[in-house]
């Protein structure tokens, strides 16, 4: 028996998403004797299938609360949860344990292996509490998740008997006994020494080639740069990801004030979005689609000076050039564009708290003052 990789919904879906998981206006607040405690605030998050995405963020601030969201393990108190087409918030315990056991593959920072059995067995019980596959499919299945983790000799073994990156393996094998669609890990690499978290990196990243949607919450900010897609949490928001692309120098609190500030906009595939000559009052961040720089010719038509796709900006150069727009900005005709807009004023508070910030898109509108100036044939 090959192993899959691939599975259909379960029959239990309810509704269809467009995205793996999806997470909808999620708040979490806990009742403590001295008010509500809110440990998550109104959390958007968009997960594809395929996608290997990290979650990064202070102790405290919201992460495994989020992945509890994620799981089932905990409720929101408002807002919606779907992965893999089920409304999680909607199933019950008994309904919970099964869609769990077939849908999600969860890894532990400490493993959680039952020391008395061995290993075979450990990646075999998943199988038998969600009733898949035969008792010699499990064995059989058991044996080639370890050949994937390159485990296949320490099957007999108790867990005790192996290293801690070799349980680490056996912990990914385990997860993925019932061919789940997407798998979690929580810090998942941070008991390890660096070349054996780098062969477990490693093997994510083949799972994920292979179709596995992954998730790991990491406090290496490095391993965070290398998934496809990085989420920020700070005080139980999300910060979001093209904010914090387009000003990377700002700390947790900076990018969670930008991002309470940012407005969303969005246009039509062609629209204009900014006339040159026009008064400049806010600071733009693609977040999806392409929009185009373009700058007019007399009597020929206007030329695409440079397309800028999610995480780009512009608006930056007027900030610091007599707040008037240089250039017309247009949404590509390949599709709709949503563009986040940041007012001056906002942006005037965060630059004066991040010197750093400021110097970087300073230098950027310096830069792209030039440009203008050259795509013009006009000298500085």
């Amino acid at each position: 028996m090959a192993i899959s990789f691939f599975k259909q919904k379960d029959d239990e879906s309810v509704t269809e998403s467009r995205s793996m998981i999806d997470l909808r206006n999620v708040d979490k607040y806990y009742k403590t004797a001295v008010g509500d405690y809110r440990a998550l605030t109104d959390v958007d998050l968009q997960i594809n299938a395929g996608e290997f995405v990290s979650i990064i963020g202070k102790s405290g601030s919201g992460k495994t609360t989020l992945l509890n969201m994620i799981t089932g393990i905990d409720r929101p108190s408002n807002g919606e949860v779907w992965v893999n087409g089920t409304g999680v918030h909607t199933l019950n315990e008994n309904r919970m344990a099964r869609w769990r056991g077939k849908n999600l593959g969860v890894v532990f920072q400490f493993f959680q292996l039952l020391p008395m059995i061995s290993v075979i067995e450990n990646i075999m019980l998943p199988m038998d509490f969600c009733r898949m596959y035969t008792p010699i499919e499990r064995r059989r299945r058991g044996m080639e998740l370890l050949e994937l983790v390159e485990l296949g000799d320490h099957a007999h073994k108790l867990p005790t008997a192996l290293s801690g990156g070799q349980q680490q393996r056996v912990a990914i094998a385990r997860a993925l006994a019932n061919d789940p669609p997407v798998v979690i890990a929580d810090e998942p690499t941070g008991n390890l020494d660096s070349k054996t978290a780098e062969s477990v990196f490693a093997l994510f990243n083949n799972l994920v080639e292979k179709g596995k949607t992954i998730i790991i919450v990491t406090h290496d900010s490095a391993m965070a740069k290398r998934t496809h897609r990085t989420a920020l949490i700070a005080d139980g928001e999300i910060v979001n990801e093209y904010v914090a692309k387009a000003m990377p120098t700002l700390n947790h609190a900076q990018l969670l004030q930008a991002t309470r500030s940012a407005k969303k906009m969005n246009y039509e595939a062609g629209t204009m979005i900014l006339h040159e000559g026009t008064n400049a009052n806010a600071f733009y961040i693609v977040s999806k689609g392409t929009v185009e720089v373009i700058l007019p010719r007399p009597n020929q038509s206007d030329v695409v000076a440079v397309q800028l796709g999610p995480g780009k900006v512009f608006g930056e150069m007027e900030f610091f050039h007599e707040k008037r727009y240089r250039a017309s900005i247009r949404a590509s005709e390949s599709g709709p564009v949503e563009v986040l807009t940041i007012s001056y004023d906002e942006l005037s508070k965060l630059v004066e708290q991040s010197e750093a910030t400021r110097e970087s898109l300073h230098q950027m509108a310096d830069k792209h003052e030039g440009e203008n100036l050259s795509w013009r044939g006009v000298s500085s």
